[in-house]
């Protein structure tokens, strides 16, 4: 007759309580292995490593089991103990993502390093920690500061029609590419109970970002929106002031107007197709690290907001060959000046 599925190697603590009954009454090897339904090599095994001075107990077993267990385990390469742990953490108290972190690690360390880690250890490092302040802290570092790995549930756009909109799919094809600076993404991040607002803009080439403090009350609206933009789209220079891609939110009704006061061409997402402005979408989660979902943003003035985008700007992306979006802007910008026939 085979043995059950039970027949691994390793007991549990209810096995070694009936084991340690068994040797008492004086049981042979291949009796108890029958009774436990395991291998008589691993009980033989279990009576020669767990015994004392031929005496058998389940408690004491158990322990030396784990005592063992422990032992025969390295360390972690981010064990709170090691110096790669600490610098993971301190980046997430910057609030850089486990990937930006690895990425960067990466690069200043050869291949073999200790201290290189990847993206997946950093997170499972941090869903490992036992519940504490500790686990709080590393948690509470991400950019969506959630207690399990979870994915992202999709929502339903109830918003209405925007009239004379340009469809995505009209784009040209260089944007899509993102073969040359000037093309952003736009959007809004609301704040408690949707009555705050403020508006994001990023540049597809170098995922720059800028933020947008909105009137209050109804920041939301079209001509409060159509203001806002309108004022710092023009502070951009005007060879990377080309085109502007949003979804159909109502906000944007007043895109025609948009386009008449600051020369960009307006582009709209299908319903539902958050990927097709993923620079934007990506970046607004960098921004609910300092915004987070249920704040209340009428508060923060234009010179708060720029500070939070330069802090995210700073910060080393893996789509820009680990280079911030600032340095990759700044050279953007720089080549525009010295070949002003690129502009469109």
């Amino acid at each position: 007759m085979q043995h059950s599925s039970r027949q691994y190697t390793q007991l549990q603590p209810e096995d070694r309580v009936t084991l340690a009954s068994l040797k008492q009454q004086a049981f042979g090897v291949r009796a108890m292995a029958r009774v436990l339904k395991r291998s008589p090599s691993t009980i033989s095994r279990e009576l020669q490593r767990n015994s004392q001075d031929d005496h058998y107990g389940s408690a004491t077993a158990q322990r030396a089991w784990q005592t063992r267990r422990r032992q025969s385990r390295p360390a972690g390469k981010l064990h709170p103990s090691t110096v790669t742990f600490d610098v993971v953490r301190h980046f997430l108290g910057l609030r850089w993502s486990p990937e930006q972190i690895a990425m960067t690690m990466a690069r200043v360390h050869p291949k073999g390093h200790s201290y290189r880690v990847s993206t997946e250890t950093i997170y499972r490092c941090i869903y490992a920690q036992p519940v504490g302040e500790l686990r709080k802290e590393l948690i509470a570092s991400l950019r969506q500061a959630r207690n399990q790995r979870v994915r992202r549930s999709k929502g339903q756009d109830r918003r209405g029609h925007i009239p004379d909109r340009l469809s995505i799919h009209l784009r040209p094809p260089e944007i899509e590419d993102r073969q040359f600076p000037g093309h952003w993404e736009g959007d809004l991040i609301k704040g408690e109970g949707n009555a705050s607002a403020v508006g994001t803009l990023v540049e597809r080439t170098s995922r720059l970002l800028i933020l947008v403090k909105l009137p209050h009350p109804k920041p939301a609206t079209a001509a409060n929106l159509l203001q806002a933009f309108t004022d710092k789209l023009l502070s951009i220079a005007q060879p990377l002031r080309l085109s502007l891609t949003y979804d159909q939110g109502k906000e944007m009704a007043y895109h025609r107007k948009l386009t008449e006061a600051t020369g960009i061409a307006v582009y709209f997402c299908d319903p539902h197709s958050p990927w097709q402005r993923g620079s934007n979408e990506n970046t607004n989660g960098l921004v609910r690290q300092y915004l987070p979902k249920g704040t209340e943003l009428s508060g923060y003035s234009q010179a708060q907001l720029d500070a939070i985008a330069d802090e995210i700007n700073g910060r080393p992306r893996k789509g820009l060959s680990v280079r911030s979006p600032l340095s990759v802007y700044a050279e953007l910008l720089a080549n525009s000046h010295q070949h002003p026939s690129t502009q469109q």
